[in-house]
């Protein structure tokens, strides 16, 4: 009877080759893993010509129907100056904007700072009264039945009027200017987040009372977010009021500001000077008026 010899080296031989496919086939799908690792960038999206076209070309083509109005209704005007020499007492203004050769004779550029400064401070005073005073005139009805006429009645107000009045209690010429912003620019204020606050479903409400909430977690958990919106649009019609109003202000007080500066150049018959202050004054207006729809956009639920 042949008895079959075992070799142990052929055995381990036999047995690693028969293990290497194996080995072979894992290693296999590597290659994939790898490739899947580093996707191919996407294509850039084109861009978008006809939105840029319709984005700038439409103002270009308004400012340059304005400057050629301008042109053609000045050419043979004595009085009135054309767009060129604006534009060269304008690029002599702003080539120092900021010298100082008195209290009273300062360039444009602190005027426009004092002119800010002031609405800042009336500005801010009417958003501390005003805003409190809409959210209590929106929540009660008795509260908004009271000052319901008074609002009424004192919104219309022209804003000059109110002018004597500050210079009769403040004997200055800079609190009366502060508190002709502060009370004409708090209506806006002061309606826009009472018409918020009347405007927040009943539901909302019902569910505080039923979490048995204080009146202050009502008015910063429920009422705060649904009434933001309103709030900013009173808030940017303020601002806007204000701008207006220290301008007209100014022009009666004196002292430092753009409006004192305007009434300064026509009592100088300096008119290109004026023409430059009226384009300074469109141009802080709208830079207020766009950062403040900028904040509005970034708060309000629609934008999201």
């Amino acid at each position: 009877m042949n008895s079959a010899v075992f070799n142990p080296s052929a055995a381990a031989s036999t047995a690693s080759t028969a293990a290497e496919p194996p080995r072979l086939a894992a290693a296999a799908p590597a290659a994939p893993r790898a490739a899947a690792s580093s996707p191919a960038r996407a294509p850039r999206p084109p861009i978008d010509w006809r939105g840029v076209w319709l984005a700038v070309l439409p103002p270009l083509l308004g400012i340059g129907l304005l400057v050629g109005i301008w042109a053609v209704a000045t050419a043979g005007s004595s009085s009135l100056p054309t767009p060129a020499a604006t534009f060269e007492a304008a690029v002599k203004l702003f080539a120092d904007p900021f010298y100082r050769n008195g209290p009273n004779d300062v360039g444009l550029g602190w005027n426009v700072l004092n002119s800010l400064q002031r609405v800042a401070i009336g500005f801010g005073l009417a958003a501390a009264v005003g805003i409190p005073l809409g959210f209590v005139i929106g929540r009660f009805d008795f509260v908004g039945r009271m000052f319901g006429p008074l609002i009424s009645l004192l919104k219309p107000v022209s804003p000059l009027a109110w002018l004597p009045i500050g210079l009769l209690v403040f004997k200055r010429a800079d609190p009366a200017a502060i508190w002709t912003i502060f009370i004409c620019s708090i209506w806006p204020m002061v309606v826009n987040t009472a018409v918020g606050v009347q405007r927040v479903p009943q539901d909302y409400l019902n569910v505080a009372r039923v979490l048995n909430l204080n009146e202050c977690k009502v008015i910063t958990r429920i009422l705060f977010p649904a009434v933001l919106p309103y709030m900013l649009t009173g808030v940017r019609l303020s601002v806007g009021t204000a701008w207006l109003v220290i301008v007209a202000a100014e022009m009666l007080t004196g002292g430092v500001g753009i409006g004192f500066w305007v009434w300064d150049e026509w009592n100088n018959l300096n008119v290109k000077h004026i023409i430059v202050a009226i384009f300074v004054i469109g141009i802080v207006g709208l830079a207020l008026e766009q950062l403040l729809i900028a904040i509005a956009r970034r708060f309000s639920y629609e934008e999201r």
